[in-house]
């Protein structure tokens, strides 16, 4: 099988870095070549690049900005970033920059990017200060495609509350979902539902993700 490529973008606390490691962590349990490419060169908080050691854990590589873990804006691409167009078998996840600066850094790469073929999904949760109506997302996706020169392939609903989330949080956030869907003209691909908010199988579109990204304030030894 070939190398696959799904960029994962979206606003900051839309929580697309817990679904980049969810989504590598299961790549990785199916025996494939997981890779996580770290593009949030600008956000200090949430980046994959924090979770080195998990993902070390689950199998999946890591390949980090150079200013990984510090608080320097300087969007400096690593020159190993360039090996994920020579790579054979392995399913590639790149964690997007947060904003239109951030996606800039990922705007460098687009030429091959798109030589390669690729998904890109958009992040959207409901729940989250600035989009909490539809017709506030399609705004914030456009700026994403233009600085990155990507366009999104299909919408992905992450509306959560954190530990807060039960299965009730993502049924009232499915509406939201579908209309973001729909003034992006992309289809939504699935609803997201925290693993412990799972009452019963999950129907068709909705996704069980862990949740690995924490508050820097909870016990991580819960």
């Amino acid at each position: 099988m070939k190398s696959s490529i799904t960029v994962i973008c979206g606003h900051y606390g839309c929580g697309k870095t817990n679904l980049v490691l969810n989504l590598a962590a299961e790549a990785a349990q199916r025996g494939r070549r997981s890779v996580v490419v770290d593009m949030d060169v600008v956000n200090p908080y949430f980046r994959s690049s924090d979770y080195s050691a998990l993902l070390k854990k689950l199998g999946v590589e890591l390949i980090a900005p150079v200013f990984a873990n510090t608080t320097l804006d300087t969007p400096v691409l690593p020159p190993e970033i360039f090996s994920i167009f020579n790579m054979e078998n392995a399913d590639i996840f790149i964690d997007a920059g947060g904003d239109d600066v951030g996606a800039t850094a990922l705007g460098q790469l687009h030429r091959q990017i798109e030589t390669a073929g690729y998904e890109m999904l958009y992040v959207v949760n409901r729940y989250r200060v600035l989009s909490t109506k539809p017709e506030e997302t399609l705004p914030l996706l456009r700026e994403i495609e233009t600085a990155s020169h990507l366009k999104a392939t299909a919408v992905v609903n992450n509306s959560n509350l954190a530990v807060q989330t039960d299965m009730q949080t993502v049924l009232n956030a499915v509406p939201f979902a579908k209309k973001v869907a729909e003034l992006c003209h992309l289809p939504l691909l699935y609803s997201t539902v925290p693993d412990f908010a799972v009452e019963n199988t999950l129907p068709e579109g909705f996704k069980a993700v862990k949740r690995y990204v924490r508050f820097v304030w909870e016990d991580e030894t819960e």
